[in-house]
Order: C-alpha cells, then sequence, then structure tokens
C-alpha cells in the first residue's frame, strides 16, 4: 500500500488535490488564507469632465485651441459672430437713453408745475386785494345808498364789480388746486419712469452677458478633450462643442457588500494603476456611497417576483490620491485601477475628522 502512495501518479494527484484545496480556501479567504486587505478591480479613475456649450446661437468664426490642449481658466476657446449681438446691445442702450430722457423730462415738468403752483397762489393773492378792495367800494355805495345820495346805478356798478372779484377769486383758487394736481400726476408717474430706466438699464446688462457670451471661455485650468465644433458651423443652446478636463481626479472603488465590514474613513488605500505599467499610488478613504449602485440604476432590480439569488451589492467607496505623487499628474478620468484597502491600518485622524 505505501508502494503504491510512492508512485509518480499518486503523488501527482495528492499534490493536485492539495493545490485545489489551497486553491479554494484561498478564493474563499478561509484560514490559512484570512486577510485584512481587501482588494477590487471594479475601480476607475473619475474627475471632472465639463462639456461646454453656447449660451447664444449664431455661426462659429474661429476655434483657437486644439485637441487635448492645455488651457487656462478664462482662455478663449471658440469664437461666436458677435455682430447682432453688438447690434442689440447698441440699440439696448439708445432705449435706455431714451428713458432716461423722459425721466429728466420728468423733473422738469415737476419744476414747471411748482413754478405753476407759485403763480396760481400769487393770482389768488391779487384776487383776495382786488375782492376786498371791491368789498370796500360795495360798503361805501351801499352807506351812501342808504342814505340816498348814491344813484342806484353806481349801486349795481359796485355789486357787479363785487361778484366778478368774488369769481376772480374762486378761479384762482381753482388754479392752483389744478397746478396742485398736475403736480402730483407728475410725482405718481415719476415711479412708472424710473421702473421704466431700470428695465432699460436691465437690458442693457443682458445684452452685454449675450455679446460675452460669444466668447466661449474655458471655466477652469485643465485639458481639452476632442474638439466638436468647426469654423462655420451654426451652434445653438446645448450643442456640445468641447469637453474640458481640470486636473482634480480621485478614484470610484466598487466593493462588494461583504467586504465594507471594517473599512473606515481616511484609511489608507493603494492603487495600481494599468496604464502606468501598474505602478502603485497612495491615498486615502475619503466617503462611502449612501446606497448601493443598483438603487442609482435606470431600471432597477425587483426582486419580489420569480426565483431569487442572492447576489452580493458593490457600494462606491470614493478614494483621494495623495498629493506629491509624480505619477499623479499622468492619471486621466476613465482609466482602470486595482484598488488594495488594509482594513487592520489605522485611519487618518484628519481625514476622517473633515468627514
Amino acid at each position: 500500500m505505501f508502494k503504491s502512495l510512492r508512485s509518480p501518479t499518486s503523488l501527482i494527484v495528492l499534490i493536485a488535490g492539495a493545490a485545489g484545496i489551497l486553491l479554494v480556501l484561498y478564493a474563499w479567504r478561509l484560514p490559512p488564507f484570512v486577510t485584512s486587505v481587501e482588494t477590487t478591480d471594479n475601480a476607475y479613475v473619475r474627475g471632472y469632465v465639463t462639456l461646454m456649450s453656447p449660451q447664444v446661437s449664431g455661426y462659429v468664426v474661429d476655434v483657437p485651441v486644439k485637441d487635448y490642449e492645455h488651457v487656462k481658466q478664462g482662455q478663449v476657446l471658440a469664437k461666436i459672430d458677435d455682430r447682432i449681438y453688438a447690434q442689440k446691445l447698441a440699440q439696448s442702450r439708445a432705449a435706455l437713453d431714451g428713458q432716461k430722457a423722459s425721466l429728466a423730462n420728468s423733473h422738469q415738468q415737476e419744476l414747471s408745475a411748482q413754478a405753476s403752483i407759485t403763480s396760481s397762489q400769487a393770482q389768488i393773492d391779487s384776487a383776495t386785494a382786488a375782492l376786498k378792495r371791491a368789498q370796500l367800494a360795495w360798503d361805501r355805495v351801499d352807506n351812501l345808498s342808504n342814505r340816498g345820495i348814491a344813484s342806484a346805478s353806481e349801486s349795481e356798478a359796485a355789486q357787479a364789480t363785487l361778484e366778478q372779484a368774488k369769481a376772480a377769486l374762486n378761479q384762482a383758487q381753482a388754479a392752483l388746486e389744478v397746478s396742485k394736481q398736475s403736480l402730483a400726476t407728475i410725482i405718481v408717474n415719476r415711479a412708472s419712469l424710473e421702473a421704466n430706466v431700470a428695465g432699460a438699464e436691465a437690458a442693457v446688462q443682458l445684452a452685454e452677458i449675450d455679446l460675452q457670451n460669444t466668447s466661449v471661455v474655458a471655466p477652469r485650468d485643465g485639458h481639452l478633450g476632442e474638439i466638436g465644433v468647426r469654423i462655420g458651423q451654426y451652434v445653438t443652446l446645448g450643442t456640445q462643442m468641447m469637453a474640458v478636463v481640470p486636473e482634480d481626479v480621485w478614484v470610484i472603488a466598487n466593493f462588494k457588500e461583504t467586504q465594507l465590514d471594517g473599512m473606515q474613513v481616511g484609511q489608507p488605500v493603494s492603487v495600481s494603476v494599468d496604464a502606468l505599467g501598474h505602478h502603485r499610488l497612495t491615498g486615502r478613504v475619503e466617503r462611502f456611497s449612501p446606497a448601493a449602485g443598483s438603487e442609482f440604476a435606470v431600471i432597477k432590480p425587483d426582486n419580489a417576483t420569480g426565483n431569487f439569488t442572492k447576489v452580493a451589492q458593490r457600494v462606491g467607496v470614493r478614494i483621494s490620491i495623495d498629493p506629491g505623487q509624480d505619477l499623479a499628474k499622468d492619471l486621466s478620468p476613465g482609466l482602470s485601477v486595482v484598488v488594495r484597502i488594509d482594513k487592520s491600518a489605522a485611519p487618518l485622524k484628519s481625514v476622517a475628522e473633515n468627514q
């Protein structure tokens, strides 16, 4: 029996069986292959990829940049024909000048109305003095008439003069009231004219914004993607012209839910980048997704129907790249990486406290 076990065939079978058992133990992380390091290759570099679109419509007259070029914040990426928008700005400025002139005319009308009030007041004073004279004259004539000295014609003339003076005073008082009402009307209309001026100023500002928007500029420093717009092309709101990719990048690693136990914010991470010859970069766990990836899917699984097979869900883990690494500048959004997290490592306090 022992001789049969020493045969080459038996040894190969025993070795293969032992290797298979060890392989199963390693795959299922059973003793003696228990480890605190969790690994996933379902991980990718992410970044802010900004799709540039115009805010105004028109023909493209200049594209001064090229594919994959590095650009600075505020650098012109494309230029749209601005002749129409320049004329709209001139038109809105002319309308603003007209509204300002109407407002200035209102101030002049107010001064004129105040002068009319002063004049009406002077006429009242004059009519009051004339009424006083007519009243005195009438009193004298009436006294003489009662004594039989004044004639009837003199009495009638004095009475008519008195009535005319009263009418003149009433007319002057009415003119004063008209002047006051005119002044009130001018002041009430002032608010409407001021609102028109404010509206015209807003129209000028909008026209200036539209004119500025004929130049599409980079919102941040970064690199361009492929240029999707050409000179002479007519673009409208929402037309995708190009993409700007800033240098800020991070890693999203999708771990199985069974791997999350023991992971903490701030723990060190090793990131192996396929595109960089599998060189490793260091990072830190920044935060965890608030839900499993299936919850963000367009078509969510319905586990309440049909047969059910339990499938371990994956949860996104955001990982920041430690600064000061030379290869970090070569990371681009979309690159595949392999992430390793040692759950036994103590988290970095500064990172954990910031979360």
